[in-house]
């Protein structure tokens, strides 16, 4: 696991510039770093050793021919199969490290070889002959990519940090991604990400380019191989995680007494024999049944099991904390709890651990968004041609009612109204109704086009901060086609009783204790709306706050912060990461040290 970055332009490179921004992702790659200058353009490189940790796996890399090279963040899954494969056609490996698998793959088969690599990934391999660069990002959007362009350049990198290193990118708000995020607390949507000059890569696409042109663009998504009828759930997800289980180092499982991270640690340690596990949470009344469900589990499986917990003081301090280093607003209040457990695991010796993302978008584990879209599906007329604006509203933090009371008038009238927002939502939707049997299936869908990335966003971030690679067996296109290709009612069936995860449900429920198998998915296991408030007090002080939200929203959330933690997460994020680019950081170390004392 690895940072990448790079900058490709037919214009001389300041190679200062391009070390300037892999100094930002040192923490992505403790143990090695590298840079290469070519005809075409600069990559640059930090390596968290996972697979042959020797110096065989240097990065960048280059074929022996020395026409080809790559830098390249991620794990190949099917590693063993596509060595064999390429054997076959005469190549000659000197490594074991599967960075030199990807190369060769992408060498030999170009763009085409998106349909053969299976695997966590973003990467760039520059063609020296051909003058040009591809990037590429796996299909799920497990490993981030961002780019930008910059004096006829192409600049990309692993985080957003890393691209406003460049002196020529400027950290401009986005408007527009700023008023999502207050909807959806994502930082990111479509191409937009909340710095204007910086975009996301998009799960799953190939890209060509030649200088900053782009010249040819494919989709993973797109023709992708069928999933076989004949294997079942167990054994689709038996394979996943036991290609998730390659690794040189250490390896360890995240688990929080979820059915989930339950079937992967079970899967894990009848493989392994023995298995370390953690878990994060609050010991909090009501918060805490992970803690409790988690031992349960590993006493069943017999692992060695570690409790991380998250005290208010803790997690105030880590916000505002991760906000700064990352220079992004977190998503979810999860990304404390992330952190913290993978900085304790890390400091037992555990650079890699395994993580439960993605079950609940592919397999139907939404309960109360799905039953509000089977009712939505069920009484509105023509449904298919609204549902953008439905999945946007129905479980917006703040609704489009109460913007206009939140946002200043400068802020709310550069957005037009979230009229790019609205139209990203239904075409997305009506992109994946055109390739779903039914109405339901494509609201599914959309979970796993909405939530996902910014998940996996989240797990990356807070893991790779702690020098932590995440895989997420779940998350595999194996498992996402499969998933994808079954019925409705193999997934979610609206009751009563509402049944969530029916597939894995019915696969696993001899393994793992009936408490287990049925628990129902608990979203936030920390207590935040009592939390949030000792924060609240930075609106009043923050020039960022004053000049984007209104009087009347400040005093509110200052007034009774519990009673408004939906406005009041969004909007203290968004502070922080304004105060963080544009203002005074001293206004969110003061509130650092005063977590840090109370």
């Amino acid at each position: 696991m690895c940072g990448i970055a790079g900058i490709i332009s037919s214009h001389p490179i300041n190679e200062r510039d391009v070390l300037a921004m892999r100094d930002q992702l040192m923490h992505r790659g403790p143990d090695d770093y590298g840079l290469l200058c070519t005809p075409v353009g600069t990559l640059a490189h930090t390596r968290l050793s996972i697979i042959d940790p020797t110096s065989s796996g240097h990065q960048p890399m280059t074929t022996p021919d020395g026409r080809f090279a790559i830098v390249y963040n991620g794990e190949l899954y099917n590693d063993h199969e596509l060595r064999s494969e390429l054997t076959k056609q005469g190549v000659r490996f000197q490594s074991k490290c599967d960075t030199e698998t990807v190369l060769h793959a992408v060498a030999q088969w170009g763009m085409d070889a998106r349909h053969k690599i299976r695997g966590m990934y973003a990467f760039a391999v520059i063609d020296i002959d051909n003058r040009v660069c591809l990037l590429a990002r796996d299909p799920l959007g497990v490993k981030p990519l961002y780019v930008s362009g910059a004096k006829d350049s192409l600049v990309f990198a692993s985080e957003i940090r890393a691209i406003l290193a460049h002196p020529a990118i400027t950290a401009s708000p986005d408007y527009v991604a700023m008023s999502a995020y207050l909807s959806s607390i994502r930082p990111e949507f479509g191409e937009h990400t909340l710095f204007e000059e910086i975009k996301p890569v998009a799960p799953g696409m190939w890209s060509l380019y030649r200088d900053n042109n782009l010249v040819q663009q494919q989709d993973c998504w797109e023709h992708a191989r069928k999933p076989s009828a004949l294997r079942s759930t167990q054994d689709i997800i038996q394979d996943s995680v036991l290609s998730h289980l390659r690794t040189d180092v250490p390896m360890c499982a995240l688990l929080s007494g979820g059915l989930d991270s339950s079937i992967i640690a079970k899967i894990a340690i009848d493989q392994l024999g023995e298995l370390r596990t953690f878990c994060a949470g609050a010991c909090t009344e009501g918060f805490n049944d992970d803690f409790e469900m988690a031992r349960l589990i590993s006493k069943q499986l017999g692992t060695d099991h570690t409790e991380v917990e998250i005290t208010p003081e803790s997690f105030l301090e880590r916000w505002a904390s991760m906000v700064s280093d990352t220079g992004l607003p977190l998503s979810t209040p999860n990304e404390v709890a992330i952190f913290e457990v993978c900085a304790e695991l890390r400091e037992q010796g555990f650079p890699v651990t395994l993580s439960g993302e993605g079950a609940d978008e592919l397999f139907g584990g939404y309960e109360s968004p799905l039953v509000q879209a089977h009712a939505f599906v069920e009484h509105i007329p023509d449904s298919d041609l609204v549902a953008g604006q439905f999945h946007l509203q129905s479980n917006a933090w703040v609704k489009d009612e109460i913007k206009p009371m939140l946002m200043q008038e400068a802020w709310s009238s550069r957005c037009n109204g979230d009229n790019e927002l609205r139209d990203w939502y239904q075409q997305s939707f009506t992109a994946l109704r055109a390739s779903t049997e039914t109405s339901m299936q494509a609201h599914l869908a959309f979970h796993r086009k909405l939530n996902l990335p910014n998940l996996l966003r989240r797990l990356d971030q807070a893991s790779m901060l702690a020098s932590v690679e995440g895989r997420t067996p779940f998350a595999d296109f194996d498992v996402a086609l499969h998933a994808e290709s079954l019925p409705m009612d193999e997934r979610f069936v609206v009751g009563p009783p509402n049944r969530s995860k029916i597939a894995l449900r019915e696969a696993f429920k001899d393994q793992l204790p009936e408490a287990i198998v049925n628990r129902s998915k608990a979203s936030f296991p920390l207590p935040i709306q009592n939390w949030v408030g000792q924060l609240a007090e930075m609106l009043g002080e923050s020039e960022f706050a004053r000049e984007h939200f209104t009087q009347e929203a400040i005093s509110a959330v200052q007034n009774d912060p519990a009673q408004h933690w939906n406005l009041a997460w969004p909007m203290l994020n968004l502070t922080l990461w304004g105060e963080r680019w544009w203002g005074d950081q001293h206004i969110a170390q003061k509130y650092q040290l005063a977590a840090q004392s109370s």
